[in-house]
C-alpha cells in the first residue's frame, strides 16, 4: 500500500513515515507542504494521503483545501486529514458528500499504532476513520427534544461507534457482543431514528453524521 504525507512538522513527519513503515506500508513520498504534495498526487496517485490540516505558507487551512482537491481530481486515493484541535465545520465539509475513503482524526487523541494504521488501511480500502470527538460534539449539540432518546444506552454506543466507521464486527468487538448482536442494535438504530439502511459503511457512517448535525 503506497502513501504520500504532507505533515510541516519534522518530526511528527517522520514518525509517522516510520510507524506506517514498520508496519509493512509504503510511505512513497513526505512533504512538509500541501503544494508538493498536490504535484505527486497527480503524477503517482497513492492508496492514501495524509495531510495535517494547517500547512505552510500561512498555516490556515492548505492541508484541507489540499484533502479537498484530492477528493475532487483523484477520487480513487484516500485522504486521512489530522488536526490538533476539532474543527466541526472543515470535519463536516470533507464529509459532506462522501465518507468512503476518507478520514480525520485528533492528533492528541491518537494513543495506539495499531488504531492508527488501522485506520490508514482502513480510509485507503475506502473505509471511513473519524475521531469520536467529532460524534461526541455532535450529540451534545442535540436540542431538548432529542430524537435519539428513544434509543437505549447500549444502541446509542452502537451508534458512536459507527459513526466513527467501525464495521459490524468493530462494534461487537468493542462492546464485547456477538456479531450477531452487532448487527441488531445497528439495523434498530436506523428504524427507530429513520434513516436509510445501508451495508456499505462508509455511506452509514455520512448517514448518522448528518443526522446528528440536523
Amino acid at each position: 500500500m503506497r502513501v504520500a504525507i504532507a505533515e510541516d512538522s519534522v518530526l511528527l513527519r517522520e514518525g509517522v513515515t516510520r510507524i506506517l513503515s514498520d508496519a509493512g506500508l509504503d510511505v512513497v513520498a513526505a512533504y512538509d507542504n500541501a503544494d508538493d504534495l498536490l504535484r505527486y498526487v497527480r503524477s503517482f496517485p497513492p492508496e492514501v494521503a495524509i495531510l495535517d490540516i494547517r500547512l505552510p505558507p500561512t498555516h490556515n487551512d492548505e492541508g484541507m483545501r489540499a484533502a479537498l482537491r484530492i477528493r475532487e481530481q483523484h477520487p480513487g486515493v484516500g485522504v486521512l486529514v489530522l488536526s490538533q484541535y476539532l474543527e466541526l465545520g472543515l470535519a463536516m465539509q470533507l464529509l459532506s458528500e462522501s465518507a468512503e475513503g476518507v478520514g480525520y482524526l485528533l492528533k492528541d487523541r491518537i494513543s495506539d499504532v495499531d488504531d492508527f494504521v488501522a485506520a490508514v488501511r482502513r480510509v485507503a480500502g475506502g473505509g471511513s476513520a473519524v475521531d469520536p470527538k467529532i460524534v461526541s460534539t455532535l450529540l451534545k449539540r442535540r436540542r431538548g427534544d432529542d430524537p435519539l432518546a428513544v434509543l437505549t444506552p447500549r444502541e446509542r454506543e452502537a451508534l458512536e461507534l459507527m459513526a466513527t466507521g467501525a464495521s459490524n464486527q468493530g462494534i461487537a468487538d468493542a462492546l464485547t457482543i456477538t456479531l450477531r448482536a452487532a448487527e441488531k442494535y445497528v439495523s434498530g438504530i436506523f428504524t427507530k431514528l429513520g434513516i436509510p439502511t445501508t451495508r456499505n459503511e462508509s455511506r452509514r457512517v455520512l448517514a448518522v453524521l448528518l443526522y446528528l448535525r440536523a
